[in-house]
């Protein structure tokens, strides 16, 4: 009888703990995610959760953090570093997670190019080329005549500056309108003049 006892509070014990896991979604925690779109190819945007866990993203997809958060616990989604000449934003990004059976896919990150520098070369003899830095370190060569712009750039709101880093040869480049502040949408104003 005392066996039998022992066994049954034993077993009482273990469906207890069955219970409690089962509760806690099995000792899982839920993931927080969604989904990144509008990166440049070739760009990347790092995202974090409360500050920490970081994780970088480079092209559009879907995307959970690595860190799982148990029921209750409140999280915050945030842009860490924006990619070269592109702005991103977070929409849904900030939540209370219900339990550790839903797991959190609704955020969603969206990029968008917010400017570019660039302007005309004239004047630069067939077979030669021109090569500008912008003061955020991107080199550009230019081998024609026409209209250019640099890939990435800095901030809107930041200045910049164009630079002939290296002349044709046998030729003379100067910038015109060389200097400015970058605002949304391309800055096509800077000219260069070879002769």
């Amino acid at each position: 009888m005392r066996i039998s006892i022992q066994r049954f509070l034993e077993g009482t014990a273990v469906l207890a703990l069955a219970a409690s896991l089962a509760a806690c979604g099995g000792g899982t925690d839920a993931t927080i995610g969604g989904s990144v779109s509008g990166l440049a190819a070739g760009q990347s945007v790092t995202l974090q959760n409360n500050n920490t866990d970081n994780l970088i993203l480079s092209a559009d997809q879907s995307f959970a953090f690595t860190t799982g958060m148990a029921a209750g616990a409140t999280y915050s989604v945030s842009v860490l570093t924006q990619p070269l000449g592109e702005s991103c934003t977070v929409t849904n990004g900030v939540g209370t997670v219900d339990s550790l059976a839903d797991n959190v896919s609704s955020v969603t990150v969206a990029c968008s190019v917010t400017s570019s520098v660039g302007g005309t070369v004239s004047g630069l003899a067939a077979g030669g080329s021109v090569w500008l830095t912008l003061s955020n370190g991107q080199i550009l060569p230019i081998a024609t005549n026409g209209s250019f712009a640099f890939p990435g750039i800095l901030p809107a709101g930041s200045a910049y500056s164009v630079a002939v880093t290296t002349q044709p040869a046998q030729q003379t480049c100067t910038v015109t309108n060389g200097t400015g502040i970058v605002a949304v949408g391309v800055m096509g104003n800077v000219a260069i003049s070879c002769n």
